[in-house]
């Protein structure tokens, strides 16, 4: 809706430094190499791999992960062009068909990580006395971890097999729904993102006018939506049986390598903190509009003296790199390649993805940005969060393509640390009461939505996913959950009514990636304590920060904030995250 000569000239991204286009040789010859490749590799060490010394076994480690690189950059290939419009359906029927083909061609694979983690303990710890195999450590470690959850082979190639047709097909499913969905509004017909836009719009007639329409066109999908939902519940319940994972979200935690009880440490603080964070902010939001209550679609609604000014894009690139570079000079040259260079595409356009991402592609290639860019100062915040997703992935691509990624709960680290880095870098510049309580308010706004809106969001995964195990769930039912976490989270000063039982529907994570959410307040926790280290750090922070990036997935939570004398195990860390809100929200007090 944002005037594009408001904007500037907005930068589209150039897939070719991956493949030409997706009829390219190269993406097919690709292909074939990896199949040949993959039955190859099977043939060569399907069965033998507790035969194998440690020189021996490093090598097919090496082997494994070159294919697997290959695979990686088709697959993120298929993942971005589909992404930019995923309501071609010519997009769509090259995006499934690469799902398949890769399937296929790493069923072949599939044997090994099952064989390693039938390997010996003392043998392989013998082993890794090689150098060549010690680099591996880490992976190692990360997928043995799985070993008490892994069924047997054949069942194991089954489940691999059959997801194309199963979990993948619903969550595109749910994709090209939402992607094909057009929202009436005075007139015209918006995408997603440009609806949502308009919720924090300054006029609160538009605010409310948009809400209606999301309103009203989520709820004529409901029916599909909650078929989704249930589907998935019931296809993660089923499999989380056969592997014995004690609660909905245990398969999760496992992944992120972090402990139930850290987690539960996590979520159990921020319910305690509902209080002095959310109620209590907004219930002084509300006075600021004038009442006791607020309603559900003014939540996000900028303060009435806020400054609604477009920020062309290059202005927020300027104020992002600028950010960076007060920090980190080289964390800035990083950021700017992405710039100089065609890997953002921040138009919002018809069809395209919904929200933000940053795709790390694979480490010989680069990662990508997409952003809906429409010029709001919370779309400059998103810029500087997914451009730390990037500069992370850059930094940990030198670990190669095994250990590269990080566990969700750490993905999350360099991108809210941006944010941070570029709100303060704002706000010292902002000497004006009104002009700062109105960043302030945008600021706690967002901490709120990742901290406390992010956890009630994993509080409704397992409620529902709880429930769905007594059978499937009706949509009202669902929006009976919904409401109810949403209740407890915002507090008594939001209003809602009816039409709000239907925005759980919308939000992608619960279909992509069952219990992600929780990784946002994880980060966001985790960055405000490692924030004040930093406001009290002498030389060297910023060094100490890059190694933390550098060291991609190879060290766990504990031993990546040692150095900064932090412990997320500790019954206070979290605490302590949360007092950064509450300290934020004392001083929009004083200037109210």
């Amino acid at each position: 809706m944002t005037d594009a000569a408001a904007l500037g000239a907005l930068p589209e991204w150039d897939l070719s430094d991956l493949y030409p286009a997706p009829d390219s040789s190269a993406l097919s010859a690709d292909l074939d190499r990896s199949a040949a490749d993959a039955a190859a590799f099977e043939g060569r060490y399907k069965g033998k791999l507790a035969g194998l010394d440690g020189a021996a076994l490093a090598a097919a480690i090496a082997e494994y992960e070159r294919i697997e690189e290959v695979l990686g950059r088709a697959g993120s290939y298929a993942q971005l062009v589909y992404a930019g419009d995923q309501s071609d359906p010519r997009t769509g029927r090259f995006y499934q068909g690469m799902v398949e083909r890769l399937s296929d061609i790493s069923t072949a694979l599939l044997f090994f990580t099952l064989e390693l983690n039938r390997l010996d303990e003392a043998a392989l710890q013998g082993h890794l006395a090689t150098p060549a195999l010690a680099r591996y450590a880490p992976w190692l470690r990360d997928v043995r971890a799985m070993r008490p959850h892994l069924l047997d082979d054949e069942i194991e190639r089954v489940l691999h097999e059959k997801q194309v047709v199963g979990r993948a097909a619903w969550i595109r499913l749910f994709d090209e729904t939402m992607a094909g969905l057009r929202f009436a509004y005075r007139g015209k017909d918006l995408t997603e993102a440009e609806i949502f836009d308009l919720m924090s719009d300054k006029d609160g007639s538009v605010r409310r006018d948009a809400a209606d329409s999301i309103a009203k066109v989520l709820a004529a999908n409901t029916r599909t939506l909650s078929l989704i939902t249930n589907t998935l519940a019931k296809d993660k319940e089923i499999e989380d049986g056969w592997r014995h994972f004690p609660r909905p979200d245990s398969a999760r935690n496992l992944s992120n390598f972090v402990e139930d009880e850290v987690v539960d440490a996590l979520t159990a603080a921020v319910g305690k903190a509902h209080p002095v964070l959310s109620h209590r902010y907004y219930a002084l939001k509300a006075r600021w509009f004038g009442g006791d209550r607020l309603d559900w679609w003014d939540r996000n609604a900028p303060l009435p003296d806020a400054d609604d000014r477009v920020v062309p894009w290059t202005e927020a690139r300027k104020t992002v790199l600028d950010a960076y570079a007060a920090f980190s000079p080289a964390l800035a040259d990083i950021g700017r390649g992405f710039f100089d260079r065609p890997w953002i595409d921040a138009p919002a356009r018809p069809g395209k993805s919904a929200g933000a991402f940053a795709h790390p592609t694979v480490p010989s290639a680069h990662p990508y940005l997409l952003l809906n860019y429409q010029g709001k100062v919370r779309d400059v915040m998103t810029l500087a969060h997914e451009l730390g997703h990037g500069v992370h992935q850059v930094l940990a691509g030198a670990q190669g393509h095994l250990m590269a990624d990080t566990p969700l709960t750490l993905a999350e680290t360099a991108s809210v640390f941006g944010e941070m880095l570029t709100f303060q870098s704002m706000l010292k510049k902002t000497a004006d009461r009104t002009t700062r309580r109105s960043m302030l308010a945008s600021k706690v706004e967002d901490m709120l939505n990742t901290v406390v809106r992010q956890t009630a969001f994993y509080e409704f995964e397992k409620r529902l996913h709880t429930e769905r195990r007594q059978g499937e769930l009706l949509p009202e039912r669902i929006g009976e959950i919904w409401m109810a976490v949403q209740t407890e989270s915002l507090g008594p000063a939001l209003r809602f009514d009816d039409r709000y039982t239907v925005f759980w529907s919308y939000i992608p994570h619960f279909v992509h990636s069952p219990f992600y959410v929780y990784a946002y307040a994880f980060g966001d926790c985790l960055v405000n304590s490692l924030y004040a280290a930093y406001e009290q750090a002498d030389q060297g922070f910023a060094e100490r920060y890059l190694e933390m990036l550098r060291a991609g997935g190879t060290l766990r939570h504990k031993e990546l904030l040692a150095p900064f004398g932090l412990d997320a195990g500790d019954p206070e860390f979290w605490g302590r995250g949360l007092s950064v809100i509450a300290r934020m929200i004392d001083e929009l007090e004083s200037l109210s």
